[in-house]
C-alpha cells in the first residue's frame, strides 16, 4: 500500500486516466478518493457512478444526462454525471458492466470530453478527470467479447492494482484498532482487542477483505457477546477445508436423463452467475441471455435460485 501511496503522489499534478483493480472490498472506493484528494481538482466534485446499479437502460441519461422530452418520462432537461463532475473527478465504479454499447460512447467521449445529452443535438464539453474501478479479469472479458479493447487502453494510463487483505497481513492489526476506536465512540463501548484475538484475525483468510474485517470488528463492538461473534467468526475461517469426496454412487439412469440433468445444472449455473453480476436486474439478465422477462422468471422459478426476488 505504501507503493500504491508513491504512485497517487507521482500522479497528484496530472490529469490522467487511472484503472484500478483489485477484489470486493479491498478499498478501491478509497484509493480513488485518496487520489482526487492529491490532486489539483481536490476543491472541485468527486461524481461516483456504480455503473452495476444503474439498469442498463437509464445508464446513457444518467452518465450523459437527457433532454426534454427525449424519451417517455423526460419531463425536464436533466444534466448528466459527467456534467456534475465539471472542474472535478468521476468514479466510474464497476465499468465491466457497462452494456457493450455504451463502452463505444464512452470511448468516444474521453477521446475530447465532449458529447451530447440523449435526445440533444447541442455537444457540452466537460473538464473532469477519470478514474474506473472493477473487481473482474479485464483480461478475461475481453477474451470473451464482454469488455471492448480499446476501451481497456483508453482508460489504463496508469493501473492500480489492489491487492487482497490476506496478501497484506502487517495492515490488520492497524485497521482493527482504527476500526475497534471508531465503533467504540461511535457506540460508546469500550471493547479490546487482545493480544491473542490480533494475532487470530491476522490469520483468518478474509475473503471479503478490509468490508468484511470492518464488519467483524462493527459485530464485536455492538453486540453484548461479541467475544462470542469473534470466536465463531476466526472458527469458520479456520474449517474452511475442501468437502471431502463422497463415495461414487451406483449409477441407475440412463444416459439421456444424466444429459438433460447435467443440461439443467449448467442452466441454472449461469443464470445464477448472470443475476449475481448484473446485481439481480432482470431485465437487463434476460438481455444477456437472451430470452424474454417472462422466460427469465420462470427459469429463476425452476432453478430455485437462492435469493429471493426483488420486491
Amino acid at each position: 500500500m505504501r507503493e500504491i501511496r508513491r504512485v497517487i503522489e507521482s500522479i497528484a499534478d496530472t490529469d490522467v486516466t487511472v484503472l484500478l483493480l483489485g477484489e470486493s472490498g479491498v478499498g478501491k472506493d478509497l484509493v480513488a478518493r485518496a487520489i482526487h484528494a492529491s490532486s489539483a481538482r481536490r476543491d472541485g466534485p468527486l461524481v461516483k457512478v456504480n455503473c452495476a446499479a444503474i439498469p442498463a437502460g437509464l445508464l446513457e441519461s444518467e452518465l450523459f444526462g437527457h433532454e426534454k422530452g427525449a424519451f417517455t418520462g423526460a419531463d425536464r432537461c436533466k444534466l448528466g454525471q459527467f456534467e456534475y463532475a465539471n472542474k472535478g473527478t468521476i468514479y466510474l465504479d464497476e465499468i465491466a458492466e457497462l452494456p457493450l454499447t455504451l463502452q463505444a460512447k464512452l470511448l468516444h467521449v474521453l477521446q475530447d470530453f465532449r458529447f451530447a445529452r440523449v435526445g440533444g443535438y447541442g455537444v457540452i464539453g466537460v473538464d473532469t478527470r477519470v478514474i474506473a474501478a472493477t473487481n473482474r479479469d479485464l483480461d478475461q472479458a475481453m477474451a470473451h467479447g464482454e469488455f471492448r479493447e480499446d476501451l481497456y487502453y483508453r482508460l489504463n494510463v496508469v493501473e492500480i492494482r489492489i491487492p487482497p487483505l490476506r496478501e497484506r497481513k502487517d495492515e490488520i492489526p492497524i485497521l482493527a484498532s482504527g476500526f475497534l476506536a471508531r465503533f467504540n465512540e461511535q457506540y460508546g463501548r469500550n471493547k479490546q482487542l487482545s493480544a491473542e484475538m490480533l494475532a487470530r484475525l491476522v490469520e483468518y483468510p478474509w475473503s471479503g477483505n478490509v468490508r468484511e474485517l470492518e464488519n467483524a470488528i462493527r459485530r464485536f463492538v455492538v453486540l453484548s457477546d461479541g467475544e462470542h461473534a469473534f470466536e465463531t467468526l476466526v472458527a469458520g475461517g479456520r474449517n474452511r477445508h475442501p468437502p471431502v469426496p463422497r463415495p461414487a454412487s451406483i449409477v441407475t439412469k440412463s444416459l439421456r436423463e444424466i444429459a438433460r440433468h447435467g443440461a439443467r445444472e449448467a442452466e441454472c449455473k449461469a443464470l445464477e452467475d448472470v443475476l449475481e453480476r448484473v446485481r439481480w436486474n432482470r431485465a437487463e439478465a434476460a438481455r444477456i441471455l437472451k430470452v424474454s422477462y417472462k422466460t427469465l422468471l420462470t427459469k429463476i422459478k425452476d432453478c430455485r435460485c437462492s435469493r429471493s426476488l426483488p420486491k
